[in-house]
């Protein structure tokens, strides 16, 4: 194991981490030097230190093994989290280390989920370093590496190779070298279109930052108590369902359809069942608000059901309704979308809307090889016809997510959490959605849930965010070593 390598590749990512810290001074400054600044400031420089360390003692060593590639991909998150939770630790007020912590690993992860009761408490500059996690996280901690890592060489394709999925890789035609920069580029332009539309819309320049951040990461962490619903605005709101629609559909979809300036692109079978099933979780949940007295008028109900659904199934934590006040069963349909999610290849976490259609097709192909023996089956994928290698590592994760998720359950029921949260809770945060329900909902913190629950929680947050088989990974490797010994 090269530890030489590993640790230069780390130190760009923590890097990445003290440039938004050094960020947050500046917003500190700007704001007459606000109580954050000393907390920001020392987070810094040991962030700082910590980070440019490697690139001192170390000399660059482009060659990187499988093995190296996964822990690199594990400890740049890792370390991200450990590292950005010193801001809310060195402040203080309800950020208790444990608080801290659940509060870092939700915003890398864009999980969105908070411990705070009072967000407008925060100092501007923390609630900027906040945002900044999310804008981080969104892009992705190892894709912040890739941008940055000189050249195009062997190292570089090892580690986008791991970082995006193959489900990812394939809406980017015949650019495979370039995947990572779609990916940023798409992602800088609806953080900046979204910042613009925000202030245009009448949103504060700060909270228009905040919210852009957020919205384009699918996180959901706002400047605001009341999250989007504060703004009382129906174009702020329809702004913030335009960027969590766009945020998680496939990125190479979305440069493709404005390269060549045509649609066309998002005539496929991913995009198309996406669509239908928002709309039909929308119409759904705008009914059970109807009847269940919650909102007044059709055209209110259908609006915050729309709102609400693409919320949940984009991943982004925002609310105009505070759900503790919903009857349980509307919640439980949206966790349909919590497990299920955006696409493959977005900012949004969750099984993928991909794996989901391929999942059925391959129980659909496996029920007709019983029926039709003899007969050819095959699982197609709009024009593309998928070979068992291709369709079996995604089956595969649907089963493993359900089993992380189950087990999840099972020790959040055990360490206290109550029983409607322990599974709600549990997919909120392994699928990166964010508020859960009840106490633990849209308007309300994590905040009481006992300190065993928050742990169970943030592994599920960077389960998720990892998709699990780097965490598989660095397990293997462990074992391997110990059986070596």
């Amino acid at each position: 194991m090269n530890w030489k390598v590993i640790s230069r590749n780390i130190g760009y990512a923590l890097l990445v981490s003290a440039l938004f810290m050094l960020l947050s001074v500046g917003v500190s400054l700007l704001n007459g030097r606000d109580s954050a600044l000393a907390a920001l400031s020392i987070s810094f420089l040991i962030t700082f230190i910590v980070g440019i360390f490697p690139f001192i003692f170390v000399r660059e060593t482009p060659a990187i093994t499988l093995k190296e590639g996964y822990l690199i991909i594990f400890l740049s998150w890792l370390l991200s989290f450990v590292f950005g939770m010193l801001p809310y630790a060195l402040w203080g007020g309800p950020f208790t280390l444990q608080n801290a912590w659940f509060e870092s690993v939700s915003g890398f992860s864009t999980t969105g989920a908070t411990i705070l009761d009072n967000v407008e408490g925060l100092p501007k500059s923390l609630l900027f370093w906040r945002a900044s996690t999310h804008f981080i996280g969104g892009l992705g901690v190892v894709v912040f590496l890739l941008l940055v890592i000189p050249g195009s060489n062997q190292m570089k394709m090892r580690l986008t190779n791991m970082e995006l999925t193959s489900l990812s890789r394939g809406g980017y035609a015949n650019r495979p070298n370039k995947m990572v920069y779609i990916f940023a580029y798409v992602y800088l332009a609806l953080l900046g279109l979204s910042f613009l539309a925000y202030v245009v819309a009448g949103m504060p320049v700060f909270d228009a930052i905040c919210h852009a951040m957020s919205v384009s990461a699918t996180g959901g962490f706002s400047s605001r108590n009341a999250s989007i619903a504060a703004f009382d605005s129906r174009w702020i709101e329809g702004i913030t369902m335009l960027f969590m629609f766009l945020s998680s559909i496939h990125f190479g979809l979305v440069y493709l359809s404005v390269a060549t300036r045509s649609l066309k692109p998002m005539n496929n079978p991913v995009v198309k069942f996406y669509v239908f099933w928002i709309l039909l979780m929308a119409l759904i949940v705008g009914i059970g608000l109807k009847f269940n007295g919650i909102c007044a008028g059709w055209g209110n109900a259908i609006w915050n059901g729309l709102f609400e659904t693409l919320c949940v199934t984009s991943t982004s934590g925002f609310a105009i309704l505070d759900n503790a006040q919903w009857p349980l069963w509307i919640v439980m349909v949206l966790m349909f979308s919590a497990v299920m999610c955006g696409s493959a290849g977005s900012t949004s976490g969750g099984i993928k809307v991909d794996r989901v259609i391929l999942f059925f097709k391959a129980i659909g192909r496996r029920v007709n090889a019983i029926l039709h023996p003899s007969a050819i089956h095959e699982v197609r994928m709009g024009k593309r016809f998928l070979r068992d290698e291709d369709v079996y590592p995604h089956v595969l994760f649907v089963a493993l997510y359900g089993l992380v998720l189950a087990v999840s359950v099972a020790l959040s029921l055990f360490v206290g959490v109550d029983h409607q949260n322990s599974f709600i809770a549990s997919v909120t945060s392994l699928g990166n959605v964010g508020p859960a329900y009840g106490a633990l909902g849209t308007m309300g913190s994590f905040n009481s849930v006992p300190l065993l629950g928050k742990i169970i929680f943030t592994v599920d947050m960077f389960l998720g965010r990892i998709e699990i088989y780097p965490a598989l990974a660095l397990v293997a490797m462990i074992f391997d070593k110990r059986a070596r010994g």
